[in-house]
């Protein structure tokens, strides 16, 4: 037997138990549960209540509190409760419900072990962040750790630590020599488990395998191996716990479980009605003109507020897609000496697209602005933390300093527009800079630099499909968003999730300059979609924190020149509607809507400068018909799509396995930060202290916090803002199209038969009659089950009542 192998087996089976923990500088909201993803929801929460020590459902408070504000229908409730055995009214039976996680007494040894660790690790993988980089890097991790153990003095002299083998495999098979391999996956489980964060961000770390990993490389084995040397050294012992292998789910979990079920219920039931009644109402609708102009946007939830107040202000027509916008590509500035993932992490980039001056005279002007930023930067840096000059520089530019944080605190609105001021005097990019987005037939890396035709025609060509798109205005816009925040370790988690926590702002200009290109044009139209000559493609970028909609236009021909200036009126009055709506949410003074989202952009003490995607809960797969009418209040993703043009449901396919999947990530993370934000989210931004660029610690070190913080989630410390729901997805399409694309990905059936999400079809061509996935492909009808469909010969499999 190779040993070896077997622990290598042993250590990757282990690490599924922790979910994957991205750089805060480019924050990826996924489910932190993921490696529990293949057994049942409920049972997922229970063993990892017992590894990770975790809350999964909401207290009872938040339980009551819905239900008080009508959120919960107490008829679906009863009927939640009554399946699973329980009588009496709500109060009484959320009284017995129990959430509280035991714990064990803090192991100080233990304790002593994790500050070592996490103290070498947080020297190891800093990014940029520290002036004196831990030795040996290069040579990494367990071999830079075995140069300078010996020099630590918080280890004790004997143990294995001081005579570690160069190998971290033997290393481990010398420690694992008390105990059988039966309980190797147990053991690796909790010495994950014990610092998850650490634990996720090293595992997302390998698998990514980027130019920091490169450079100074990092192996699970080689963590578990200082690990369990200082464990030994320390004399903590490392036999896993006893309890079953698959822990039995408790009363209060089982009522838990029932108010959540009766919640989501009642959510997903408005939506859904609201969907139904409008797919009736469309498809006796006529068919509207040639709009204005056509926008856009991620699917992202805060981009429905935008959309609604756009399509009032005007005959505009606006669409979800996916905020990458289809092209995995990565991405370097002008300005960056660092390239980033421009696409979902579910993809891998296929293209390097960078940038390149084309106005000499504007690039001349944001040179030198940008020299003096950096100049003046670099200079400060090192002043402030080099140790010869940090006390002189503090006694001689305090006052400065103090007046730059009163300012910021007394009147951040004027320092945003200081600010903004500076910025128009220094030229963004986009004005002087064109993206290569033509084939170069060079690499950057691994990846080429550029599209070939071939490439750009189909990633507009499936744009355009997966939208369902028929009809072209003057002006096309594709829109995507960014954040605007000050002192924010957090303002990646803010940007486009689908960009990998990067703006959406360059993937927008990429398809833009692709279709806007007459030999795309010529092939798009060969293919079907009808381009009118007088259509030009543009990109934008809308800031979330403002809702402002800046638009790349530079290259907008004269004849569009009146288009523009209405569209950008226009643009103005939608977003004093959409920031007086998102002032109004956030408990500030709605008619002070722009100066108030502007002062939160601007104020480095503000805690919140906007509220994210906390309150998602749905989203909707259909034509933008079916919702423009109906107040989603920000809670929905939109990804628009037409089943009628999509008749081999490849673009559905797409769709579910792409969108839904990452939408189900972003919403799960949302959920358990809130039930549990000191295990499963990232605390108080009070108590937050960045570490390496890579993440934050609670106080002075620790465990890195994996998830969301406290304010993003929270009213305040007991009262919830976002209703921890699991995503309730709606599509509409025939109901068989949509059990063909699951019958073909078992991923997405498993997903649904474990209750981490749920799918309701509204069925078009079923008199719009709304069909509930139960499990193993079969679909309970929401109401009476109608006559087959002529269309339709085969009726979809249904579960019994």
């Amino acid at each position: 037997m190779n040993t070896e192998h077997t622990i290598e087996d042993s250590i990757d089976k282990a690490a599924t138990t922790v979910g994957s923990v991205w750089p805060i500088h480019s924050f990826v909201t996924a489910n932190p549960l993921s490696g529990f993803e293949d057994i049942p929801f409920s049972e997922a929460v229970t063993q990892a209540a017992d590894l990770l020590g975790g809350r999964g459902y909401p207290s009872p408070e938040t339980f009551q509190a819905a239900l008080d504000d009508g959120q919960i229908d107490r008829e679906i409730l009863a009927s939640e409760l009554a399946e699973r055995g329980y009588e009496g009214d709500p109060e009484t039976l959320l009284e017995r419900m129990d959430t509280s996680v035991e714990t064990e007494p803090p192991n100080t040894d233990t304790e002593q072990v994790d500050h070592v660790l996490t103290k070498w690790l947080s020297a190891f993988l800093d990014e940029g962040q520290a002036q004196w980089p831990m030795p040996n890097r290069e040579d990494g991790f367990y071999s830079a750790f075995r140069s300078v153990a010996a020099y630590d003095g918080q280890i004790p002299d004997d143990g294995v630590v001081g005579d570690l083998p160069e190998s971290p495999l033997e290393a481990i098979e010398t420690l694992l020599e008390p105990y059988p391999e039966s309980q190797w996956v147990p053991i690796f489980e909790e010495q994950f488990a014990a610092l998850p964060g650490w634990s996720g961000f090293l595992k997302q770390r390998v698998a990514d395998d980027g130019a920091w990993q490169s450079t100074h490389p990092i192996t699970l084995e080689g963590y578990l191996a200082v690990r369990l040397a200082l464990l030994e050294a320390f004399d903590v012992g490392v036999a896993p716990s006893t309890g079953p292998d698959s822990a039995e789910v408790e009363p209060a979990d089982e009522l838990a479980e029932a108010f959540l079920s009766a919640w989501e219920a009642s959510y997903r039931t408005e939506v859904v009605d609201s969907v139904a009644a409008e797919s009736e109402a469309l498809a006796d609708s006529d068919p509207s003109g040639r709009p204005d102009a056509q926008l856009v946007f991620c699917i992202d939830t805060r981009s429905e507020i935008i959309r609604r107040h756009i399509e009032e202000t005007g005959d505009y027509e606006t669409h979800g897609y996916a905020g990458f916008f289809g092209i995995p590509m990565e991405y370097q500035g002008y300005d960056s000496e660092v390239s980033v993932d421009a696409c979902p992490p579910i993809l891998d980039s296929q293209h390097h697209i960078t940038e390149i001056p084309a106005d000499g005279d504007t690039q001349a002007t944001h040179d030198r602005w940008s020299r003096l930023r950096e100049a003046t930067s670099e200079v400060i840096e090192t002043l402030k933390t080099n140790p010869a000059t940090a006390f002189g520089f503090v006694e001689s530019a305090g006052s400065g300093y103090g007046l730059a944080l009163a300012a910021r605190t007394l009147v951040p609105g004027r320092v945003y527009d200081l600010l903004e001021t500076a910025d128009d005097a220094a030229p963004d990019n986009h004005e002087f800079c064109d993206q290569i987005v033509h084939h170069q037939h060079t690499y950057a890396g691994d990846l080429p630099v550029g599209l070939t035709h071939e490439e750009k025609v189909e990633y507009a060509e499936t744009a355009f499909e997966l939208m369902g798109w028929e009809e072209f205005s003057r002006l096309v816009v594709f829109t995507g968003h960014a954040s605007e925040t000050t002192n924010n370790p957090y303002d990646s988690s803010l940007d486009c999730g689908a960009c990998a926590g990067n703006p959406g702002g360059p993937n927008a200009r990429v398809l833009a300059t692709i279709c806007n290109d007459a030999e795309v044009k010529t092939a798009l139209r060969e293919r079907g979609f009808d381009i009118p000559d007088d259509t030009v493609f543009l990109a934008g970028e809308h800031n979330t924190t403002t809702d402002e909609v800046e638009l790349f236009a530079d290259g907008v021909p004269e004849s569009h020149a009146d288009d523009l200036e209405q569209l950008r009126a226009d643009l103005a009055t939608a977003r004093e509607n959409a920031a007086a709506e998102r002032a109004e949410s956030m408990g500030a003074d709605s008619s002070m809507s722009v100066s108030e989202v502007e002062r939160r952009a601007a104020d480095w003490a503000e805690t919140r400068p906007e509220w994210g995607l906390a309150g998602n809960a749905g989203f909707v797969i259909g034509p933008r018909e079916l919702t423009s009418d109906l107040d989603l209040d920000g809670r929905a993703f939109l990804h628009s799509y037409d089943w009628s043009t999509d008749p081999d449901g490849d673009a559905l396919e797409a769709i579910l396995t792409g969108p839904m999947v990452v939408t189900q990530w972003i919403n799960t993370q949302y959920y358990f930060s809130t039930v549990d934000n000191s295990v499963y989210g990232g605390g108080s931004k009070v108590t937050h202290n960045p570490v390496g660029n890579v993440g934050v610690y609670q106080g002075n070190g620790g465990d890195l916090m994996t998830g969301l913080p406290l304010q993003s989630v929270m009213a305040d410390d007991d009262e919830p803002y976002h209703q921890p729901l699991r995503l309730s997805t709606v599509v509409h399409a025939p109901v068989e199209r949509v059990t063909g694309v699951l019958a073909a990905h078992e991923e997405l059936t498993g997903l649904l038969d474990n209750d981490w999400l749920s799918l309701t079809v509204v069925d078009p061509t079923q008199n719009h009659r709304a069909f509930h996935y139960e499990e193993d492909l079969e679909w309970t009808p929401v109401s009476e089950q109608p006559e087959a469909h002529p269309e339709m010969p085969n009726a979809p499999a249904v579960a019994d009542d």
